[in-house]
């Protein structure tokens, strides 16, 4: 790696320290189906968030709970203190396509149908409410 590179992954490791996040790598689902769980609560309060994604009947939704879930613990244990209802929201959320598997299933006359499972990778950012966002 070149020295101009290096300098500028180590400070995008520099600033994602001051975040507070968590990631989850190859879901088995489609992206466009954990985007709309993702979009149920994009911007919400945590604790506002967690009661939507329970009561969700979206299978995408249990494991954005469980996501979101790891973000708050993660913020608790950069800033080692327990969160307070109304004090963290989630900032972004964003869901990407992952690996897809590439299948094949017999058709009539010879043929054969592709067959795209497709994976997703979620990262989701919280952070604390400041008097600057209130108003």
């Amino acid at each position: 790696m070149g020295v101009r590179k290096k300098i500028s992954a180590d400070n995008r490791k520099e600033a994602l320290k001051t975040q507070y996040f968590a990631k989850l790598n190859n879901v088995p689902t489609s992206p466009r189906k954990m985007r709309l769980a993702a979009d149920m609560v994009r911007g919400m309060e945590v604790f506002k968030a967690l009661g939507v994604l329970k009561f969700s009947n979206k299978e995408a939704s249990q494991r954005l709970e469980k996501l979101l879930r790891s973000a708050i613990a993660n913020w608790e244990q950069k800033n080692e203190r327990k969160a307070e209802s109304g004090e963290l929201y989630i900032s972004k959320i964003f869901v990407d396509g992952g690996a897809m598997l590439k299948r094949l299933r017999p058709a009539p006359q010879g043929r054969g149908y592709r067959i795209r499972k497709r994976s997703n990778h979620v990262t989701l950012f919280v952070d604390t409410i400041t008097k600057n966002d209130q108003n």
